[in-house]
C-alpha cells in the first residue's frame, strides 16, 4: 500500500500513517449536535473526511468509520450550565426532544446523501451510550481526576496537568486557562475555573435525564465521543477527526479523559478541517450570514440568492486544502460550477469515446502514454501528501485537456493503444467517482422523461410548463437542478 503522510494536529507536523492493525483504519469523526439543519461548516467537515475515507478504501484498506450524533448534554455556548440546545429547540417548537433529534438526524442524512458522502459503519447517538459514559466517569473519579459536587461531577484539570499535560493538542497553557475562565458560571461548584463537567445533576425543568451513582442527571458534552470511540473502535484508534473549532475544548477534553481512564492515547492522529467564511466574515447567525445546506440546495431565497447543485459545493470545498480557511460567495460557487461542469463533461466524453484497434510498435503514441502516466502519478502523489485535493484537481484538469483533444481528434485515436486508453479511462473514473466522490448523474426512465419535458419547455420558454413540473416535483420532495446538467435532486426532510 502507498505511503501516506498526514498532518497530525497533535504533533503539528506531517507524519507517515502507519495503521494500528495492518490493512485496517479505525476512524472516528465528531458529528453534529442535532438541533438544526446542517450548515456549510458541517458540509466541509463531512466532505473532508469522506475524501479520507474514500482514499483509504481505494487503497484497499478496510475502513471502520464512526460518526456520532450529539443528542444530549451540549449546552448553549459550549458551557457547563444553561439550556441544552436540543431541549431549548424542542420548547421553541413545542414538541418532544426526541422528535427534534429524529427530525434533524433525517435532515442531516438527506444532506449527506445529496453530497454523496459514504455512510459510516456506525452512526451512534450519545443517548444510547449513557452506561458507557457513566463507566468512564466512574473510572476518572477512581483515578483521582474527577470530583463530585452537589450531584454533578467535574474533571480536575489542574490535578490532571500535574501528572500529564493538559493542552497538548491546542497548545493552551494551564496558567492562561485559569485566568481566561475565572468568571464562568458554576465557578462556585468547581475547584478550578477551567474544570469541565462530566455529569450534570438535572434540575426540574430538564427533560432528558438518567439515573447515575451521583444524581439523576445527564452527561457532559465531552464524554460521549470517548465512550463511543472506545466501545466501537478500541481504546486507541488510528484517526480522530472534526472541525478545527472542536480542537478546544472538546478534543482537548477527550484526550484528557482517555489518559485519565486508561493511561492510553485516544488516537494516534488528530485531523482537523478549517473553518468556512461567508465572503470575508465568519459564518454566524448573529451576523445574519448563516447558510444551511437545505437553503443552498433547495431555497432560492437564501442570502446568496441562488441554489447550487451539491456536487458544485463539493467541488468548491476540494479546490481549497482542507486545513486552509475557505471563503464562500456566490461568485466562488459560480466559478466552481463552471469548473465542475468541465470535469463532468470530460467524464461523460470519456465514457463515450471508444478505441477499437490495438496499436503496436512504432505506431503507438508514446508521448500520450508518458504524459498521461506522469499526470496520474502526480494525482496520487497529491493524495498521499495530506490529501492535497487542490493539486490533484490541477492535474485532473490537465487530463481533461487530453480528453477534450481526444474527443475533438486533435489527438489521433488511431495511434492510441487500447491498453493506454483503458489506463486513462480507469484512473480518471476512479478518481472522479471513487476518490473525489462526484456523482455520475443517473435517473430512472420516468425521471428522464420528466427531464426531457422540462428541457424542451425551457428551450421554448414555456415557463408555465416549467413551473408546473417544478411544483409537481416539490410535492414529492424533489427539485430540478439546472446545473451542471438537468438533474433531479431528492430531499427527505
Amino acid at each position: 500500500m502507498n505511503n501516506i503522510n498526514i498532518y497530525n494536529s497533535l504533533s503539528r507536523t506531517k507524519q507517515e500513517f502507519i495503521p494500528l492493525k495492518d490493512g485496517c483504519v479505525f476512524m472516528y469523526v465528531c458529528g453534529p449536535t442535532v438541533y438544526g439543519h446542517a450548515h456549510l461548516g458541517h458540509a466541509r467537515c463531512a466532505v473532508t473526511f469522506d475524501i479520507i475515507h474514500r482514499y483509504f478504501c481505494f487503497l484497499g484498506y478496510k475502513v471502520k468509520l464512526v460518526r456520532n450524533y450529539t443528542d444530549v448534554g451540549h449546552l448553549e455556548f459550549d458551557a457547563d450550565s444553561g439550556d441544552d440546545k436540543i431541549q431549548k429547540k424542542a420548547q421553541q417548537e413545542q414538541v418532544d426532544p426526541l422528535e427534534i433529534v429524529q427530525k434533524y438526524i433525517n435532515s442531516y442524512r438527506s444532506d449527506m446523501d445529496a453530497l454523496n458522502i459514504l455512510h459510516p459503519a456506525v452512526e451512534p447517538q450519545a443517548t444510547t451510550y449513557i452506561l458507557e459514559q457513566i463507566n468512564i466517569i466512574s473510572k476518572i473519579i477512581d483515578h483521582g481526576f474527577g470530583y463530585v459536587v452537589n450531584g454533578s461531577v467535574y474533571f480536575d484539570v489542574v490535578k490532571y496537568n500535574e501528572k500529564y499535560k493538559y493542552g497538548i493538542l491546542s497548545g493552551r497553557r494551564i496558567e492562561d486557562l485559569l485566568h481566561e475562565t475565572r468568571d464562568l458560571n458554576n465557578q462556585d461548584e468547581k475547584k478550578n475555573s477551567c474544570d469541565f463537567a462530566l455529569w450534570k445533576k438535572a434540575d426540574k425543568k430538564h427533560i432528558m435525564h438518567w439515573s447515575s451513582p451521583w444524581s439523576e442527571g445527564y452527561p457532559g458534552w465531552h464524554t460521549e465521543c470517548v465512550a463511543i470511540a472506545q466501545k466501537l473502535l478500541g481504546e486507541t484508534i488510528d484517526i480522530h477527526g472534526g472541525g478545527i473549532d472542536l480542537q478546544f475544548p472538546h478534543h482537548e477534553a477527550e484526550i484528557a479523559q482517555a489518559y485519565a481512564t486508561n493511561k492510553k492515547p485516544l488516537a494516534n492522529f488528530w485531523v482537523h478541517n478549517n473553518l468556512v467564511n461567508i465572503g470575508d466574515k465568519k459564518m454566524s447567525k448573529s451576523l445574519n450570514n448563516f447558510i444551511t445546506l437545505q437553503d443552498l440546495f433547495y431555497n432560492e431565497d437564501n442570502i446568496l440568492g441562488a441554489t447550487f447543485d451539491p456536487m458544485v459545493l463539493r467541488f468548491l470545498f476540494l479546490q481549497t486544502h482542507y486545513r486552509s480557511t475557505l471563503s464562500i460567495s456566490k461568485e466562488a460557487l459560480l466559478a466552481a460550477q463552471k469548473g465542475y461542469c468541465k470535469l463532468l463533461n470530460a467524464y461523460n466524453s470519456l465514457i463515450s469515446i471508444e478505441v477499437h484497434d490495438d496499436v503496436e510498435g512504432d505506431a503507438h503514441n508514446e508521448e500520450f502514454e508518458n504524459r498521461v502516466k506522469i499526470l496520474f502519478d502526480k494525482c496520487f502523489e497529491a493524495l498521499a501528501d495530506d490529501f492535497n485535493t487542490p493539486i490533484l484537481l490541477a492535474n485532473m484538469f490537465e487530463i481533461v485537456n487530453i480528453i477534450n483533444n481526444l474527443e475533438s481528434q486533435k489527438i489521433d485515436l488511431a495511434n492510441i493503444a487500447v491498453k493506454s486508453f483503458e489506463y486513462l479511462k480507469t484512473n480518471f473514473i476512479n478518481i472522479y467517482e471513487h476518490i473525489l466522490g462526484f456523482r455520475p448523474y443517473a435517473h430512472s426512465r420516468e425521471e428522464k422523461i420528466i427531464l426531457d419535458l422540462y428541457a424542451n419547455a425551457k428551450k421554448k420558454e414555456d415557463y408555465k410548463t416549467v413551473d408546473f413540473i417544478r411544483q409537481e416535483l416539490k410535492k414529492e420532495r424533489k427539485r430540478i437542478a439546472d446545473f451542471p446538467t438537468f438533474s433531479i435532486l431528492k430531499y427527505d426532510f
